[in-house]
């Protein structure tokens, strides 16, 4: 079978990091089949324009779906002969989790169990997820490593997806389905969401408003853009293993107020800054080591923060015609 012929279920399609991929394999020519539930997370009407795009497109399919109805997921799976599913739809967000712990568990774990499920019994070459640098949780060395042990993660959030990796694990032994877990690193770009922190910067500084800088802005982050992280998750989607885990990252750890100091030179505007201590269930720093990926994905990171946060500021203005 050709990669043109595989048909992938790419769950939250209307999502950030859904969408972009989804729109990629599309443009490839490949077959895609989405799902989303449009949740009211954050804007539903940005999921709804990202989705307008996917739906240009011959070849793709669009289901209305919350991956926490297994009978809707069954009905897919009858419909529809996938080969590769790639679970991006999970509830996202490390402060939410403080707030409502329950939607992680019906989509992070119950959710993620009926798509393992459905891969068992539909015959699914390869299952390719999405984890979370939030894993590390308080480890203090850095750069994070695919073999650094991750059994103290501080949130909700993070506990979520170690248990993906977990539950990945034991449905790759038992029933021989190709998994792999990607630990994602502060994905910012284009299309972004709307609760990370570039976003809502360029949102406070449009409208005159100020930016909360937590842990007085003694923060460093592995950013890392969209399209890199694009390009590694298709590289996985490509190249099954039995059982793995990588990391897509940048690899360069930025501080925050650069990044801040990037935002306000694109924007023409200074930012005023309310300086907050360090929040519940967050960390310091984030540091990918992608050796790793680099030599069994090819993964090769090639956006400066610099580029992306132009590329993001472009794409903002044009969309909310500012």
């Amino acid at each position: 079978m050709t990669k043109k012929d595989q048909v992938l279920l790419v769950t939250g399609a209307a999502g950030f990091i859904g969408f972009s991929l989804a729109r990629k394999l599309l443009e490839g020519g490949r077959i895609v089949v989405g799902i989303d539930n449009l949740n009211s997370y954050y804007d539903v009407n940005l999921k709804k324009a990202r989705l307008e795009i996917l739906k240009s497109f011959d070849n793709f399919v669009f289901h209305h779906v919350d991956i926490q109805d297994l009978n809707a997921l069954k009905e897919i799976f009858k419909q529809q002969h996938i080969d590769v599913v790639c679970n991006l739809a999970a509830q996202a967000g490390v402060r939410y989790s403080l707030t409502d712990p329950f939607s992680y568990q019906k989509s992070n774990l119950e959710g993620f169990l009926n798509l393992l499920e459905m891969a068992r019994h539909n015959g699914v070459a390869n299952f390719v997820y999405a984890s979370s640098s939030s894993v590390y949780g308080s480890n203090k060395k850095t750069p994070f490593s695919v073999d650094d042990r991750v059994d103290n993660p501080i949130s909700l959030y993070a506990a979520s997806k170690k248990a993906n990796e977990l539950m990945a694990h034991a449905y790759s032994h038992l029933y021989q389905i190709n998994c792999t877990g990607l630990r994602y690193f502060t994905v910012y770009g284009p299309w972004g969401r709307p609760d990370m922190a570039l976003f809502l910067f360029t949102d406070a500084i449009l409208n005159n408003r100020p930016i909360n800088v937590y842990n007085y802005g003694d923060m460093k982050r592995d950013f890392t853009y969209i399209d890199d992280i694009v390009a590694g998750t298709i590289a996985a989607i490509d190249r099954p293993v039995p059982y793995d885990v990588f990391n897509l990252g940048n690899s360069k750890t930025e501080h925050l107020m650069t990044l801040i100091e990037i935002l306000e030179e694109e924007l023409g505007r200074k930012s005023e800054k309310n300086m907050m201590p360090m929040q519940p269930g967050d960390v310091k720093e984030t540091s990918a080591d992608i050796q790793k990926s680099r030599d069994l994905l090819g993964f090769e990171p090639k956006t400066t923060l610099s580029v992306g946060i132009k590329n993001f500021v472009q794409w903002y203005r044009e969309f909310y015609k500012v």
